[in-house]
């Protein structure tokens, strides 16, 4: 069983930040790209920010310059460090890896449950 558990989500004022971590547990052979992804109420899901196994790294651009996102391999976790948060930036942000459980399995996405991210005055 693989889970992934995100945290670090709350309510924060407009301009102020926010570190989301989300860390990968169970029976893991390899993790490669890891990302975060936001769905705000009544919104699609969308891709906030991912970074492969080897450090590259993409944003939307909504959050270029604002968000960094970064992994640590050792403990198959990934961060997203948010800053200069803005209402919009309101939703559930969503955890997810692309790992393998075995040597013969191909890697396969797995989905975190979500942590509530509220920016408001």
């Amino acid at each position: 069983q693989v889970q992934l558990v995100e945290s670090g989500g709350g309510l924060v004022q407009p301009g102020g930040s926010l570190r989301l971590s989300c860390v990968a547990s169970g029976r893991i052979l390899s993790v490669d790209a890891m990302g975060w992804y936001r769905q705000a109420p009544g919104n699609r899901n969308e891709l906030v920010a991912t970074i492969s196994g080897d450090g590259r790294t993409t944003f939307a651009d909504s959050v270029k310059g604002r968000f960094t996102i970064s992994r640590d391999n050792a403990k198959n976790t990934v961060y997203l460090q948010m800053n200069s948060l803005k209402p919009e930036d309101t939703a559930v942000y969503f955890c997810k890896a692309e790992l393998r459980t075995t040597s013969w399995t191909v890697a396969v996405n797995y989905w975190g449950k979500g942590t509530l991210v509220t920016v408001s005055s």
